[in-house]
C-alpha cells in the first residue's frame, strides 16, 4: 500500500488494489523470510520485526518465520 501511495495512488485506491490481488500473504511472508535468511543472520524476533517493517502483519510474519525453521 505504501509503495502504491508513493506512486501517486490514494490510500483507498492502493488498499483496493492490494486487496484485489488475491495474494497469499502468508506464503509471501515465508518467501521474503527465506530471501532474508539466504544472505543475513536473524534471530526469530529480529526476522519477525523485519517482516513487519516490510508491511506484513504480525501473524503473517510469524507464519513466514515458522515456515523457515524458527519455532
Amino acid at each position: 500500500i505504501h509503495q502504491l501511495e508513493y506512486e501517486g495512488f490514494s490510500t483507498s485506491e492502493a488498499t483496493y488494489g492490494v486487496d484485489s490481488v488475491g495474494a497469499d500473504w502468508n506464503e509471501q511472508a515465508a518467501k521474503k523470510a527465506k530471501t532474508y535468511l539466504s544472505y543475513m543472520a536473524f534471530s526469530r524476533e529480529g526476522l519477525i520485526n523485519q517482516l513487519e517493517y516490510e508491511g506484513f502483519t504480525y501473524e503473517q510474519a510469524v507464519y513466514g518465520v515458522t515456515q523457515n525453521g524458527y519455532w
